[in-house]
């Protein structure tokens, strides 16, 4: 029948995302690998930007992915939010928050057990509005929020005349880009 009827399967079997037709995924090497193509990937658009002089907008998106991502770390880490959800900074601003945030996933992710990935975490958005989900759906949240807005850069880099970066997840694969 489509995602909507298996999704809610695979609800509570984080430990083993699932047997899914007799193929069983580690949930933590999953987010691993995930998380360490969205550095990349932040690594390669960040680049990109820089030969091309990005306008202002291009580096309030990135900054927003950037701001969102320690946003997100936070909640699941029961800490304040340390930066506006969408913050005035620079290329080398955001290129030092890039690393900051591989190594604070990496650490992160390392740590989770596999029930972690299935906590209730509770919080406020930015609107004030009280909110909980699931650390797994979290993860999900933050790498299609970055690819989003990576994909909104490129297009007005395009757009501006400049070529974006090649972020696609089987151009890193197949290049060797992750490990």
């Amino acid at each position: 029948m489509g995602l909507p009827a298996i999704v809610p399967s695979l609800r509570g079997q984080s430990q083993r995302a699932t047997s899914w037709e007799g193929i069983e995924m580690n949930l933590q090497q999953h987010f691993l690998g995930m998380f360490a193509y969205d550095h990349w990937a932040n690594g390669e658009c960040l680049s990109a930007m820089r030969k091309a002089a990005s306008s202002a907008e291009a580096v309030r998106r990135m900054a927003h992915v950037l701001s969102a991502e320690k946003l997100w770390l936070e909640r699941m880490l029961g800490e304040p939010q340390s930066l506006p959800v969408w913050p005035t900074t620079t290329i080398e601003d955001c290129a030092s928050l890039a690393d900051e945030m591989k190594e604070r996933w990496k650490k992160y992710l390392g740590e989770l057990s596999p029930a972690g990935f299935d906590r209730v975490v509770e919080y406020r958005n930015s609107k004030g509005e009280p909110w909980s989900n699931r650390v797994e759906d979290i993860l999900t949240h933050v790498l299609m929020h970055s690819a989003y807005h990576r994909g909104q850069i490129a297009l007005d880099m395009r757009a501006a005349g400049a070529q974006p970066a090649y972020t696609d997840f089987i151009h890193a694969v197949r290049q060797g880009f992750l490990e």
